[in-house]
């Protein structure tokens, strides 16, 4: 049976988990992360589910269920409090802990399972030896976005979140647990700066503000991280699990800032807002796992997958945006439209509207139709006069030929590329306003190669985009 091309997003169009957190457990990867609702009002308003592929072959993920409801924290029977970002580690009983944090407490709350996808159930809250819950007793820094280690019967806990001019927050913290899981081992610890407290240090620029993960490489502790300019996963590398951090870099950006194999480093491709995921290695490739933002939104987060590579020096070097996980698709057939790395217009925006939660309509998004839910294949709108949308990469053999799918009222040209800022390659007109999708062919001969492909729209109205057909 021939495998399933890898994708960007990596799940359904219709499904919405950010904040991924990947593990391997008896052959398959397994995908943790909050869970947000289509076009919604908040963060992560659904419940925990999961999904699941085989570890060779990360192009067929399978739905895994509801794996915990928010109302099974005593604290929030009535659901009042969301479920925001956990993890996941095999505990020394061989049982399975979900780590959490509701968004109105600042306690950790965990669940247990006999398995990695079944239903969890409440367990309890992180405390110390006399029974005080971390995160509320005098002094502790509010607890946020638990990332966890188990190593023997031993479990690091990282936790924390650092608004930039916050100075009652000191930075991301380790704190180390019994085999219980629940009670503190070792008193909590500082291993990073938060913004306030790096000057000087080599965090400036990259401070610490949420999405504490912890991986390990070659011997050494990976601590993954969003900094300050929520849209880049950082890290920082020690020798130790508890101390001794030092700044590593970026690894993805979800607008490609700081990318400049093809364009500037400061010009966004995408529009990004914050950050989270992780790495992890299968079948001996690494991965990071990160969100990026549809439907003009900060609340509608899917999850996304881009190779890294390890230089001689344990360093990660940043990664693209990709629509291809990494691995050019074939330069054939059909594509749908949600697979854009790329959208922009000649007005440079790097984020979605933080204050409000929402862009407005001068801008292309990445949307759906129907409710949240509802499988429906996504789609690019809102495509005015100068809008683009971006996919890479194709490995292009003789393609002769392209058709574009669209609707909405406009009318005008789509320009063709295989650079943002390339010459054109041929033009494909929308003659006439389309209330249903409908195909425009043009004769277009793309190079044979690795190539990017760039669809600009350059008329009248605002076009929506399905997708398109390279034909050879």
């Amino acid at each position: 049976m021939s495998k399933k091309p890898m994708l960007n997003p990596y799940l359904p169009s219709w499904e919405y988990i950010p904040d991924g957190e990947p593990y391997v457990f008896d052959g398959r990867v397994y995908v943790y992360g909050s869970h947000d609702k289509f076009n919604g009002w908040a963060y992560c308003l659904n419940d925990y589910v999961c999904w699941s592929a085989p570890v060779d072959d990360l192009g067929s993920w399978r739905y895994e269920g509801v794996i915990y409801r928010k109302t099974q924290d005593p604290r929030n029977a009535d659901g009042h409090m969301v479920l925001y970002a956990p993890d996941v580690t095999k505990g020394p009983d061989g049982r399975y802990y979900l780590f959490y944090v509701l968004d109105k407490i600042s306690i950790v709350s965990v669940a247990v399972c006999d398995t990695p996808a079944g239903q969890y159930e409440f367990y309890g809250y992180v405390h110390d030896k006399d029974g005080r819950l971390l995160g509320e007793r005098p002094g502790d820094d509010p607890q946020f976005d638990p990332g966890v280690l188990t190593e023997g019967d031993v479990t690091y806990l990282y936790t924390g979140f650092c608004p930039y001019e916050d100075t009652s927050r000191h930075g991301p913290m380790v704190t180390v647990l019994e085999k219980d899981m629940l009670t503190i081992r070792e008193e909590t610890r500082f291993i990073a700066p938060s913004a306030p407290y790096a000057k000087g240090s080599e965090y400036v620029g990259h401070e610490f503000f949420e999405a504490s993960s912890i991986r390990k490489y070659n011997g050494k502790y990976y601590f993954v991280y969003s900094s300050v300019k929520l849209c880049e996963l950082c890290y920082a590398v020690s020798d130790r699990p508890t101390e001794g951090f030092r700044f590593g870099g970026v690894i993805v950006a979800n607008n490609d800032v700081g990318i400049a194999a093809y364009k500037p480093a400061s010009q966004p491709m995408y529009y990004g807002a914050n950050n989270h995921g992780s790495i992890i290695e299968i079948e001996n490739q690494w991965y990071i796992f990160y969100h990026r933002h549809t439907n003009g939104t900060n609340f509608s987060r899917q999850g996304c997958i881009e190779k890294i590579f390890f230089d001689e020096r344990g360093h990660i070097p940043q990664v693209e945006m990709t629509s291809c996980c990494g691995t050019p698709l074939k330069g054939e057939g059909y594509y749908p439209a949600y697979l854009a790395c790329s959208l922009f217009t000649s007005q440079q925006e790097a984020y979605t509207d933080c204050s409000s939660g929402w862009m407005d309509s001068r801008f292309p998004k990445i949307t759906q139709d129907g409710g949240d839910g509802d499988k429906e294949v996504g789609y690019v709108c809102c495509m005015r006069n100068g809008a683009a949308c971006g996919f890479k990469y194709f490995d292009c053999k003789g393609v002769k030929a392209i058709t574009i799918r669209t609707r909405g009222y406009a009318r005008g040209p789509v320009a063709v590329r295989t650079a943002w800022d390339g010459d054109v390659l041929g033009i494909i007109d929308i003659p006439d306003n389309a209330n249903f999708w409908t195909d425009h062919t043009a004769p277009i001969a793309l190079p044979d190669g690795i190539q990017a492909l760039y669809f600009t729209f350059q008329g009248q109205g605002a076009l929506s985009l399905a997708g398109f057909t390279l034909h050879t």
